[in-house]
């Protein structure tokens, strides 16, 4: 049986309970000597020990394994052809346990695994770039596995345990589940998008009432629900804007493509003006009247929270929202 079998497997630990570790290292410094005949006093002088008690000890191993790795009846004694055998696999075994042990710390230490990461248009837009920048530096080793999906997909996902941790607006219909943390990290204000041969674009700031009688291309609010933010500030100066029902877009780029067909206008976050398309101008709004939060989440299950370390912590997703958390701070956004 191969180390390789035992691996895949074929091979329980039991057969291994009647070694020992000192055994395996005794072997290993005794066939430490070049040469086929293995010295069994300069393995003992290096070891600090007696021959007589390192005979008795690779012999105990011997009978551990059913099997003679020595052929004694040569002086100094070589190795049997099982001998030899056990000697590769046990090299192999060894490498297997190192690597287990370095794999091990470098998990512990969160620097190797895989995170599953839901990001929106918003996020893309603004901190991602610094932030898979960042700690793609400092853990190499990581992979990082990026998809965008709707908030309700998500949702399912950090129940599910298929995603680890997700980018979404505030407020939010999930914001108060107990079962998950929110935290806020990006502070996002709203612009104007016009087509560019629009009257408004004559203004360098645009107050809420010019857009009273124009046509409003903006994200349905089952989509969307942080979008509440801004239909609010309409009602609270005293109407309601005219919405195209007609066409209704989730993504932002095809609300873009909706301005730029003379369609409407619309009011998109900020960081849209990082999407140059073309027919389209950004004007911001007088006294940027709202804003909504973008939070980073994960399931409270794995990391309760980012301040108060504890043992059943995933340390792979705190070294990621230690990340996130860095970079919000030195954009001064949160």
């Amino acid at each position: 049986m191969t180390f390789e079998s035992y691996y895949s497997g074929e091979m329980t630990l039991q057969p291994w309970n009647q070694l020992e570790m000192r055994q395996l290292q005794y072997f290993m410094e005794l066939v430490a000597e070049t040469g086929e005949k293995k010295s069994f006093t300069k393995a003992a002088e290096r070891l600090d020990v007696e021959q007589s008690y390192l005979s008795k000890t690779i012999a105990a191993l011997e009978a551990a394994l059913n099997v003679e790795l020595f052929d004694r009846t040569c002086r100094p004694p070589v190795l049997t052809a099982a001998g030899k055998v056990f000697l590769t696999e046990l090299r192999i075994a060894t490498t297997a346990l190192e690597r287990a042990v370095t794999r091990a710390r470098e998990a512990s230490r969160g620097e190797i695994g895989k995170l599953v990461v839901v990001v929106n248009t918003a996020i893309a837009n603004s901190l991602l770039p610094d932030i898979l920048k960042t700690f793609r530096n400092r853990y190499p080793n990581v992979e990082l596995e990026l998809r965008s999906m709707t908030i309700e997909e998500m949702m399912l996902g950090l129940r599910d345990t298929s995603i680890n941790v997700g980018f979404e607006h505030l407020p939010n219909p999930y914001s108060g589940d107990s079962t998950l943390n929110f935290l806020p990290i990006v502070q996002e204000s709203f612009v104007v998008a016009l087509p560019e041969h629009h009257p408004l674009t004559a203004l360098k700031y645009i107050p809420l009432e010019a857009l009273k009688h124009e046509l409003l291309i903006l994200p349905p609010l089952d989509a969307v629900p942080s979008y509440e933010v801004v239909l609010s500030q309409f009602e609270l100066r005293g109407f309601k804007p005219i919405l195209l029902e007609t066409v209704k877009a989730t993504w932002m780029v095809i609300n873009l493509s909706l301005v730029a067909a003379g369609a409407g206008v619309s009011i998109l976050p900020d960081n849209v003006q990082t999407l140059q398309r073309q027919g389209v101008v950004y004007r911001e709004l007088q006294d940027t009247p709202f804003a909504r939060q973008i939070a980073v989440v994960w399931r409270r299950a794995d990391l309760k929270a980012l301040l108060q370390p504890a043992p059943t912590d995933s340390m792979l997703l705190r070294q990621f929202l230690t990340v996130v958390q860095e970079i919000a701070e030195r954009c001064g956004m949160r």
